[in-house]
């Protein structure tokens, strides 16, 4: 079956309602029908330089529209995508490359100095593909608009559910990343779970402008709205000030991000006469969200939730209904329709209701393990299909999921667990913090305690006692961090937006 072929499908049953909205060519829409056709063009180029089924293409470029026509031409051949975070060094994307072994390499015209310098050490490379074709990284590369010569039909492939589209590499902060092998049924399922579960439809504008090489740009919205006919505002990257102008048009009707997003719109002048009734959906993902986040939409009318997912399985997993949103704070609700989820103790034994736990998932969105890695694979993935996600969360007694943290995060002082997530929310809602981070010191007599990377907000002071008084009221005696540490500058943050707490570590511990 043709499975990848997504836009033909979409473009037969829609093809003049608008799929994309190019924010860097001025709003530009892309109808469905026309955005089949320049992946169609895309897929012919791809193959005229010899592209074959199953080989990768590496892509390293901002979000844009060609990224987007890449991905699904991918889709077409049978190809795979693998799109690489424009964040790491040199060296780190040699290790990727050498990873999957892609035949074509795709870059944008910021990247082009970057080409030039890992061309010599990528073998496995063919073809350079410039997404501009004013910035040639090299006169033999191919620009991405010799497309438009290629008139000749694309038969998209037959393809099995199990076959991978996207190589997407795992957030983690120390070693190689691992690329997760998300093939197309995955992608299909994380679709429909998240149309059927989300309530997403024909109707429905989201802004994209969380990276492409993040599951969370890819799958979050992006896949989704395309299943359902609905419309992506493509923008580059995340800026504040666009993100209110966007709003102002009253288009956009859902709209995700990671904390340090929210935390930006709610530092910024703007914030206060934003007008949020369009929103029917606004969700937060990536990491813990602290309350006072939360609290801020909500004082604002806007039924602001926290999800969870992860790079392996989806990444959409939960949903909180509308009118448990303040009922349940914090919580990420039930499990969507086409996945199961557990909680287990150390001995792998199901949790009782309000027990801390490990989450494992299991479902058709869960990825089929990670590329080239099979020992890592079998210690993530059970012989029964379950992901051990490396996640603590615990269900109450009316069966709502919540997240508590990463299990190599906890902090055990003598004896006790410290869940940072939850110590980190608490300290957040001091009204001179604008960031705060719980990372472990060693210590001689408890083994290691919990210490505090604070923020304070511009043109305030914070003094470290004020800030630990504050917690004593909300939070148990040993959860109370033993150093304040305050910190200069916005916190450092991995690619997928989340707290750096590796880096944190190595500076302060």
């Amino acid at each position: 079956m043709d499975l990848g072929d997504w836009l033909g499908r979409r473009a037969r049953l829609s093809p003049d309602r608008v799929a994309l909205y190019d924010v860097q060519h001025g709003m530009r829409p892309v109808s469905y029908g026309a955005w089949n056709q320049a992946a169609i063009r895309t897929a012919a180029l791809l193959r005229q330089l010899g592209l074959e089924r199953g080989e990768r293409v590496a892509v390293l470029a901002y979000n844009c529209v060609p990224f987007l026509d890449i991905w699904f031409a991918c889709g077409k051949l049978g190809a795979i995508m693998q799109p690489l975070n424009w964040r790491l060094t040199e060296a780190e994307l040699l290790a990727l490359l050498a990873d999957a072994t892609p035949s074509i390499f795709v870059y944008g015209p910021e990247f082009a100095p970057m080409a030039a310098a890992l061309r010599p050490h990528a073998p496995s490379v063919r073809h350079w593909v410039a997404l501009d074709a004013a910035a040639l990284a090299h006169p033999r590369d191919t620009p991405l608009n010799a497309r438009e010569s290629c008139d000749e039909p694309v038969i998209p492939a037959q393809l099995a559910w199990d076959d991978p589209w996207v190589i997407c590499y795992t957030g983690g902060t120390t070693g190689i990343p691992k690329g997760a092998i998300l093939t197309h049924g995955n992608i299909t399922f994380n679709a429909v779970n998240t149309v059927a579960s989300w309530g997403l439809d024909a109707h429905d504008t989201a802004i994209l402008n969380t990276p492409l090489f993040h599951t969370g740009g890819l799958n979050v919205f992006t896949a989704p709205l395309v299943l359902t006919g609905g419309t992506s505002i493509v923008c580059r990257g995340f800026d504040a000030d666009q993100i209110y102008d966007l709003l102002a048009t009253g288009q956009v009707t859902i709209f995700f991000g990671v904390p340090t997003m929210f935390l930006a719109l709610q530092q910024h002048p703007r914030w206060a006469t934003a007008d949020f009734s369009h929103l029917k959906l606004v969700i937060s993902g990536g990491a813990p969200c602290p309350a006072p986040i939360f609290e801020a939409f909500w004082q604002r009318g806007v039924d602001f939730k926290t999800g969870y997912g992860l790079t392996e399985a989806g990444p959409n997993t939960f949903w909180l209904p509308p009118a448990d949103v303040r009922r349940k704070p914090g919580a990420v609700g039930f499990p969507l329709f086409f996945v199961e989820t557990r909680i287990t103790n150390a001995q792998n034994a199901p949790c009782a209701p309000d027990e801390v736990g490990e989450l494992w998932i299991r479902g058709p969105h869960v990825c089929k393990g990670y590329w080239g890695r099979p020992t890592e694979t079998a210690q993530a993935i059970t012989p029964e299909g379950w992901l051990r996600t490396g996640d603590l969360a615990l269900y109450d007694a009316e069966g709502y999921y919540t997240i508590v943290g990463r299990l190599k995060d906890v902090i055990i002082s003598g004896g006790e667990n410290i869940y940072p997530a939850e110590v980190e929310s608490v300290l957040a809602a001091h009204p001179a913090i604008a960031e705060v981070c719980l990372i472990a010191a060693p210590d001689a007599k408890w083994g290691e305690v919990p210490v505090a990377i604070a923020v304070p907000l511009p043109g305030q002071s914070l003094d470290p006692e004020d800030l630990i008084a504050f917690a004593a009221t909300r939070l148990a005696r040993y959860k109370l961090p033993r150093r304040v540490i305050v910190h200069p500058a916005p916190l450092p943050k991995t690619a997928a937006g989340k707290l750096d707490k590796q880096a944190l570590m190595r500076m302060y511990v």
